[in-house]
């Protein structure tokens, strides 16, 4: 069991009779939302990614189950149809197909095909390797669905959630985007919290006017400063500390550009992006776990290179949380309707439960009230 998958375990919605175990009706709920979400896409409206199935599975981490069901009723009215097949992807012709958006349905065609050959947690081992450098595509979305995909997984597998698997992997195939690298000794090496200062920012007049995330990283291209910035990191050390360090190192540039810049969205997906690698490094061998590290830190710092304010300071001493606790914050998070309250909420919770930060709980707080 993937530790802190359930932060309530034994909560339910006052007034409502349990006549089941809450953990058990949470995962019947979350195989209901995946049939009710089965016939749409990875996207929609030119662009947005489908947060059902990531929003749903986090209410019920967070011990919400009884949430889902009407969340999801409201939410998905907004999704268009699932991408229909074009061509069986074979061989190594997968190499050339990646990044094409108009085969996400081959894609995840193809997953579900590997996901009938072998077991989730080897076609999973072998693929989040493959796809690492390109994660940061549609703003880390394909890597976070697949993370939330593989927890469930980890609960209970079945057929439902192993074609939610194909789902998380094939967007994140179809959407492969390798930012601008260059691979070298540099004397900065370190975690996230000690090199993040040295992540160059774009100036003003190279930086995207508007349009999605995805359209202030591609202004990256050309700019030589940014390339040596996947080297930074020290990614040989102990995985999961390093994941602490970064998630807590953004979860501060959130609570910076909250509080200046006011763009909460690019922010809360450095945090939201980099938990789900912890999601996924149980089933990744050790080898391959420093790429995963490598581009979670690089796509975070893209983010912060192509939309942070350069003259951004943190507040002092952080924004005080308005909720009491953690159970008062998932209730808050439930309330706003908000995907990426939610989502933000439960990765800050869960971070938070495995390396205790205050930073956690602020940020969350923050992105928590603005979202109502």
């Amino acid at each position: 069991m993937t530790a802190g998958f359930l932060l309530f375990p034994g909560r339910a919605v006052e007034g409502t009779p349990v006549t089941e175990p809450p953990a058990r009706r949470g995962e019947d709920l979350l195989d209901e939302a995946l049939v009710h979400l089965a016939a749409t896409g990875p996207e929609f409206g030119g662009g947005l990614s489908n947060h059902g199935p990531m929003a749903t599975e986090a209410m019920i981490a967070l011990g919400r189950p009884q949430a889902v069901i009407p969340w999801l009723d409201r939410y998905r009215k907004r999704l268009d149809a699932h991408p229909s097949t074009r061509e069986r992807i074979q061989g190594d012709a997968w190499r050339e197909t990646l990044g094409r958006y108009d085969r996400a349905g081959d894609w995840i065609a193809f997953f579900d095909v590997a996901l009938k050959e072998a077991s989730w947690s080897d076609v999973l081992a072998t693929w989040a390797p493959r796809l690492a450098p390109g994660l940061a595509g549609v703003a880390m979305h394909g890597l976070i669905r697949t993370g939330h995909a593989a927890r469930s997984l980890s609960q209970r597998d079945n057929p439902l959630r192993r074609h939610e698997l194909a789902e998380g992997l094939g967007y994140w195939a179809a959407r492969y985007t390798v930012l601008p690298e260059r691979r070298g000794k540099t004397e900065k090496h370190g975690l996230p919290s000690r090199i993040v200062a040295s992540v160059p920012r774009l100036p003003d007049e190279k930086r995207a006017a508007r349009g999605l995330i995805v359209d202030s990283l591609r202004a990256l291209e050309g700019f030589a400063p940014f390339e040596a910035v996947a080297d930074l990191a020290d990614v040989s050390g102990d995985a999961p500390a390093f994941v602490s360090d970064l998630t807590a190192t953004f979860a501060k540039a959130y609570l910076r550009e909250a509080a200046t810049s006011g763009r909460i969205i690019a922010f809360v997906h450095t945090v939201t992006g980099p938990s789900a690698v912890r999601l996924i490094l149980p089933h990744v061998k050790a080898a391959s776990r420093p790429d995963l590290l490598r581009y979670a830190w690089q796509a975070a710092a893209a983010v912060d290179a192509a939309l942070g304010d350069p003259a951004g300071a943190i507040p002092a001493n952080g924004v005080e949380p308005v909720a009491k606790d953690a159970d008062d914050l998932a209730d808050r998070a439930i309330a706003t309707g908000d995907e990426h309250a939610i989502k933000f909420s439960e990765a800050c919770l869960r971070e938070n439960a495995l390396r205790p930060d205050p930073v956690y709980m602020r940020a969350a707080s923050d992105a928590v009230r603005r979202l109502a």
